[in-house]
């Protein structure tokens, strides 16, 4: 009989982008792709980290690792509908002490130079965050997380930690991104108006900030969590009219 991964939330069967068509699969084919539009763009070679840099982080994370285990990976933005990667299990999983908040800012993907958008961070607060736990199967952890590093920590944006994790089957450990508190992308969390008005400017080469916000809400309520933060995000967001802008395209990279 074949695994079903998504035994325990039977309702996101067909709601997550399969790893083999998502955009966010950052294979070291993908990268050169990337690193040749942002060549073309006019960005610096210095707008990510090298592949040496990125690939000494991963091995050094990783070096506790001394056999193939399976590898737990907590998806609080993005990845909860588009994780880049092959997993053989998704839970519900909530984690102590941390909340989701729009903490980093972006100049690629969903914003640009000309309008910077604003990402989701993992901030240490009192109370929780409620997310996704994939599993990675032993076989592929290896290969799988070193793509997912790929993605997360390709301008070090993000601390990785392992973090404890409750879910309706029981208690896990994972790897969570968290804020980089001493990235000089990091605003830290600003005012609700300052956020939202990022928010609704914010754009690059495969969309908008905005759309980044409700794709984060629409899969909160398919998986019937709530957030105050994110409501309250979207409402202020929705309040601010956008001047249609006629200026060219923002210039960005990553898709």
């Amino acid at each position: 009989m074949t695994h079903d991964a998504f035994i325990h939330v039977p309702h996101l069967h067909g709601r997550l982008t399969p790893a083999d068509k998502s955009a966010m699969r950052i294979t070291r084919e993908a990268l050169a792709i990337y690193d040749e539009r942002a060549r073309k763009a006019g960005y610096p070679e210095s707008w990510r980290h090298s592949d040496q840099k990125i690939e000494e982080s991963w091995r050094s994370f990783f070096s506790y690792r001394t056999k193939p285990s399976d590898l737990w990976v907590y998806g609080y933005g993005s990845l909860m509908w588009d994780p880049g990667f092959h997993f053989t299990e998704v839970r519900l999983a909530d984690v102590e002490g941390y909340q989701r908040r729009f903490t980093l800012k972006t100049e690629i993907a969903r914003g640009s130079p000309e309008f910077p958008g604003l990402v989701l961070s993992l901030e240490r607060k009192s109370g929780l965050c409620r997310g996704l736990a994939f599993r990675i199967a032993a076989d592929v952890a290896e290969a799988e997380s070193e793509i997912l590093w790929r993605r997360e920590m390709i301008t070090g944006g993000y601390c990785p930690a392992i973090l404890s994790m409750r879910t309706p089957q029981g208690s896990i450990t994972g790897l969570a991104f968290t804020s980089n508190t001493s990235h000089p992308r990091y605003v830290g969390e600003l005012s609700l108006g300052e956020t939202a008005a990022i928010i609704a400017t914010g754009r690059g080469v495969i969309g908008t900030t905005r759309a980044y916000l409700e794709d984060m809400a629409a899969h909160l309520g398919a998986l019937e969590i709530d957030d105050p933060y994110v409501e309250r995000l979207v409402k202020e967001v929705n309040s601010i009219d956008v001047p249609i802008l006629t200026s060219p395209e923002p210039k960005s990279i990553r898709s």
